[in-house]
């Protein structure tokens, strides 16, 4: 299996001598070793996609001070998935943090959007309907969560109060979700790698509802739809750190609770010395290390119980 670390020895190896961990992204997208997994994974596409990669980070200046290799490996996991990962479309998202196990360097991680796992879902041709949306304040009366039945009202304002969620499935199976606005805070508040919990910050600051109507998605494709091989794929790569990747361009994560936190949250502390005596995942990985987010973990434990 061909790994971050294979593909940096490869690299070294080039007769120029490169040592591939002081390449930009530039750089590292533009070696013949890179260019040839993205040409495995995309084919025709991966010129354009490279191009929209360092279009990104030009654009982002958090970004383009994280970890080059970290920014490829991301990348490759949109590519893996083959979706774009222009912010505007909402489907993908490479987003830079500042990461705990790495004395607070910089380091860019992959985030699925809800119109990815809407994409994904699609895509294996067994959901005939498929939607999430925002609900404001008069829309929905009388929701009953053991029915999944409620009564249509007119919005009287433009205060959001909760997330709907429905899909239907070509073989008549149905399911409709709904989450309070207060159900989506204690989800995100629980979920948040950060030391402030509460804080809102990245992409929920940016795109609340986004990743709301994501959070939604989400759920309930992990705990009533059904999950091809590629959903499940993202589902475990979504919002984790992929450190490798394998031939196929398939990532490998290698991430654990309060890993990670955003720029935001950890700007005042960046120049502390790292404590603790947790061991390097780097030098020792374990089994342990490449087991999913605990929002993840409970998805996928919901899912393989059904």
């Amino acid at each position: 299996m061909a790994t971050s670390k294979s593909l940096t020895e490869q690299l070294n190896q080039h007769p120029a001598k490169v040592n591939a961990a002081s390449l930009g992204v530039k750089a590292l997208l533009e070696t013949p070793t890179m260019k040839r997994k993205f040409e495995t994974v995309l084919k025709d596409k991966a010129n354009g996609f490279i191009t929209s990669v360092l279009n990104l980070v030009s654009n982002d200046t958090y970004l383009a001070q994280s970890n080059g290799m970290s920014i490829v490996t991301s990348a490759m996991v949109a590519a893996t998935l083959d979706l774009p990962i222009d912010k505007n479309l909402g489907y993908a998202w490479i987003v830079p943090f500042k990461d705990k196990n790495h004395n607070y360097q910089q380091y860019a991680q992959f985030q699925l959007g809800y119109k990815g796992y809407i994409q994904l879902a699609l895509r294996t041709g067994q959901y005939k309907h498929i939607n999430a949306v925002t609900v404001y304040q008069g829309e929905i009366k009388n929701w009953d969560r053991f029915t999944e039945t409620y009564e249509r009202g007119e919005r009287t304002s433009d205060e959001v109060v909760g997330y709907l969620g429905y899909f239907e499935m070509v073989n008549g199976f149905k399911k409709t979700v709904y989450w309070t606005k207060e159900q989506i805070e204690a989800h995100r508040i629980k979920f948040n790698k950060g030391k402030d919990k509460k804080a809102l910050t990245g992409v929920w600051r940016d795109n609340y509802d986004a990743m709301a109507i994501k959070t939604v998605i989400r759920n309930m494709l992990s705990k009533w739809g059904i999950l091809s091989i590629e959903m499940q794929k993202a589902t475990v790569a979504d919002e984790n750190t992929a450190t490798d990747f394998d031939d196929e361009g398939n990532p490998v994560t290698d991430i654990t609770e309060e890993a990670t936190e955003t720029i935001e949250q950890t700007e005042s502390e960046s120049n502390k010395p790292k404590t603790g005596t947790k061991k390097s995942t780097k030098k020792d990985v374990t089994p342990d290390s490449q087991k999913p987010d605990p929002e993840t973990q409970d998805l996928l434990d919901g899912f393989n119980a059904k």
